[in-house]
């Protein structure tokens, strides 16, 4: 499901509009500000136990949280990159990063994540999302990885797990596009053998919700895509108030000219 929030468009006379693009990395870091920002998240930080497990998004919500900064591409284990499906060398790997009441703890994540109870907060992106909230995750691990060992957990004991996901990665249907086939079941795969997970309780973030949450705007999906350098862009329309527009349109402005993330070597170079 999409993170709570509404925007109130009822006095259609003081409606202002806006079109602003984001790229791929600006988006990341747009996502990264309004998931730090959130008061469950600071709050877990500060007073209780906080996971930002491994991806790319997250790497950037470490920083924004502890100024702590991970190159992208260490900071997962599996990704979509250079062509293919890959994962990140070992020896560069970095696999999430775990607080207790802000002090940055080395537990496993198996053991942190049954450790965890109310107030706490798990952070996990997606490299999926359709338009009713459901995120998809792809697992190269055989035993389902951090997934696997993390959502039954969170689900039972009512922890939430907040994902960021770029809206370049939506689909039309995450249960339909998991459903029926696995790791076993490829006869070919370009890169490394993925599975997929469908998950239905996690509070999504996409810059629509960032947006809303941080300025006070309703924005809308109108396209993606482009060339040189708009590759994976999202095209989004913005609307709200003379203020709101104003401060959504400053935020925009703060995230352009993110670099993109470049893979200098994975799993398999």
């Amino acid at each position: 499901m999409f993170y709570p929030c509404s925007i109130d468009l009822k006095n259609l006379s003081r409606v202002k509009q806006g079109i602003v693009v984001l790229t791929p990395a600006e988006s990341k870091r747009l996502l990264a500000r309004a998931v730090a920002g959130l008061p469950e998240v600071k709050w877990a930080y500060a007073n209780g136990k906080l996971a930002v497990t491994s991806g790319t998004t997250d790497s950037f919500v470490v920083e924004e949280l502890t100024g702590e900064t991970i190159e992208p591409y260490r900071f997962c284990v599996g990704m979509s990159a250079v062509g293919m499906l890959t994962m990140s060398a070992e020896a560069d790997r970095v696999l999430g990063r775990f607080y207790d009441k802000g002090e940055r703890v080395a537990t496993p994540y198996p053991e942190l994540i049954k450790s965890m109870g109310k107030g706490d907060v798990i952070i996990k992106g997606a490299n999926a999302v359709d338009p009713s909230g459901n995120a998809g995750v792809l697992l190269c691990n055989e035993s389902g990885g951090l997934v696997g060992a993390m959502f039954g957990v969170a689900s039972a004991r009512g922890i939430p797990v907040i994902s960021p996901v770029g809206l370049e990665k939506q689909i039309a249907s995450v249960p339909e596009a998991a459903a029926g086939w696995g790791q076993l079941t490829l006869d070919y795969a370009m890169g490394v053998r993925v599975g997929m997970s469908s998950l239905t309780g996690l509070l999504v973030v996409t810059e629509i919700q960032a947006l809303a949450l941080m300025a006070g705007v309703h924005a809308r999906l109108v396209a993606c895509g482009g060339i040189g350098g708009n590759e994976g862009a999202v095209v989004l329309l913005l609307e709200g108030d003379n203020e709101s527009l104003d401060k959504a349109l400053g935020i925009v402005q703060s995230v352009k000219g993110e670099p993109k993330i470049e893979v200098p070597r994975h799993y398999l170079s």
